[in-house]
């Protein structure tokens, strides 16, 4: 969108500019309408309130079809560069820029949108509040962002160790059903149940299904031997065998993926410390796979790691035998599911029909754990089938995330997933390797320290297990009640800093 400035000003023309908005606020309106038709026969009778918050998805994700990056340097001059913190609003905020720039320009028509109250402007973050608390629970009272944590094995049979968790600020415990049983998942919950009391603080239980476990087995190496960059690797279907011209062998427990995996893939192993390209392949049966990136010391490849196909379409079912045995457990003890590689709308049914078996009514809420890029390409519409019927979040799991798209895209689609779920109204959770190094060496790194600061735009932040768990969390929390002076979401706050002083009488900095 362009915009002719006028020659004394230097501005735009305020009714060029106002036309502009109008014509904008036409076709985000009429495209907004159109997805929102697509969408609203999913929403259940009990979940009508959430209707406008898929409305107002459908017209941000309209609204960020265009290319605005001018008209919104035109509209700053002139004090009105709200466009940039729409996610929540954006009917709102385009109404109020279009009604400003009449009032500027003098015009007056059946066109021109009434300026929005302040209480208009503040439903979208009431309406995010909301969803927050029906999913995660109250907030606790001196931060928004509510605390995950996963417990250890240990949880089971130490009372004491999470009273401190508890105390901590843990507000949801996290149970990942990859490990134990539920004899012991039962006794976890106890012990949360046990600090609840002592404490007198809520805590919710959220536990996360396994999913499809893509991993290397009966790995063949030379003893000692480090894969090294140049190194091949024979991915294979059946358990492989010894040969002296393919030395290092592991297969893979994904056997459909050598249906569709095709030569010059991009594969990885052990949460990408592997990475290697498939130069080969007999269909069905094996890969031929060189190492292009590895550290300069190699690692020792085993059994029982985690392989990432980004771009190959694996044909795998989000829920496993194992899952649905888990499930008749969970949907009986938990307040949170977290879906590991939900990818598409029909796996989201398929969860929901699961659950909707097993429940007889009993509220849960639903996290998606976006790991994929066709996890990321479906977002709306699952959130949308997801919301539909239950309390919904979304969970941004930056470990295969990053595998996944790559390393350099992964900040850019971290920022967009939380647009796309503050315009749907729906809370986010900030997860892996967040203050890892503290938890497990007890040292936090520098950028450790800023990972957490800005997990606070997040509703929640998720914290993994380590022997020095409690610290960790002491220091989240303490950062997260810090930066929440500081801004809420996108938006900065303007709390007085109290770092510098300014002598009024000279107008400079003055140290306090």
């Amino acid at each position: 969108m362009e915009a002719n400035s006028d020659t004394q000003s230097g501005l735009p023309q305020t009714k060029l500019l106002l036309e502009m908005m109008l014509n904008l606020r036409e076709e985000v309106t009429a495209a907004a309408d159109s997805q929102f038709d697509d969408w609203r026969g999913v929403i259940r009778a009990d979940r009508q309130d959430f209707l406008k918050s898929a409305h107002n998805l459908a017209a941000y994700l309209s609204f960020r079809q265009f290319d605005l990056r001018e008209l919104q340097d035109w509209l700053s001059p002139l004090g009105l560069s709200s466009l940039g913190r729409i996610e929540s609003r954006v009917q709102v905020s385009l109404d109020a820029v279009t009604a400003t720039l009449a009032d500027i320009s003098g015009v007056r028509d059946d066109r021109i949108p009434p300026h929005p109250t302040r209480e208009k402007f503040a439903d979208g973050y009431a309406l995010l509040d909301r969803e927050t608390e029906r999913a995660f629970g109250k907030p606790p009272a001196t931060r928004r962002v509510r605390m995950m944590v996963t417990l250890p094995t240990d949880a089971a049979s130490s009372a004491s160790m999470v009273r401190e968790m508890v105390e901590a600020g843990m507000n949801i415990a996290r149970i990942n059903c990859a490990h134990d049983d539920p004899e012991v998942w039962a006794a976890m919950i106890e012990r949360v149940r046990q600090a609840e009391k002592a404490t007198g603080k809520k805590v919710r239980i959220a536990m996360d299904l396994g999913g499809p476990k893509v991993r290397t087995a009966d790995v063949k190496i030379p003893k000692k031997h480090r894969v090294m960059r140049g190194d091949t690797i024979l991915l294979t279907r059946a358990k492989p065998k010894r040969s002296k011209e393919f030395p290092v062998q592991a297969r893979c427990t994904a056997e459909t993926v050598f249906d569709t995996l095709q030569v010059g893939a991009r594969v990885y192993f052990d949460d990408g410390k592997v990475g290697a390209v498939v130069r080969e392949v007999t269909a069905g049966e094996s890969a031929l796979l060189e190492v292009a990136s590895v550290s300069a010391r190699g690692v020792k490849l085993k059994d029982d790691k985690g392989i990432n196909f980004p771009g190959t379409p694996l044909n795998l079912s989000p829920l496993t035998a194992k899952d649905l045995r888990d499930l008749d457990f969970v949907v009986e003890h938990a307040d949170i599911i977290n879906y590991s590689f939900v990818q598409r709308v029909d796996d989201v049914r398929l969860l929901q029909q699961e659950i909707a078996a097993r429940s007889k009514g009993r509220p849960i809420a639903l996290v998606l754990k976006i790991e994929t890029a066709e996890s990321i390409q479906n977002l709306p519409d699952m959130i949308v089938e997801a919301a539909g019927m239950q309390p919904v979040g979304v969970m941004i799991a930056r470990g295969d995330l990053a595998i996944e798209i790559g390393w350099e895209r992964l900040a850019e689609m971290q920022e967009e997933i939380m647009w796309v779920c503050e315009a749907a109204h729906v809370p986010v959770i900030w997860a892996t390797q967040v203050l890892e190094g503290l938890a497990k060496e007890g040292i936090p790194s520098r950028a450790e320290i800023t990972d957490a600061a800005m997990s606070e735009r997040a509703e929640c932040v998720m914290l993994n297990k380590g022997p020095h768990i409690l610290e960790a969390m002491r220091i989240l929390d303490s950062v997260l009640v810090r930066m929440s002076a500081h801004q809420s979401k996108k938006t900065a706050r303007l709390r007085a800093l109290k770092s510098w002083k300014v002598d009024k009488r000279r107008g400079r900095p003055k140290k306090s």
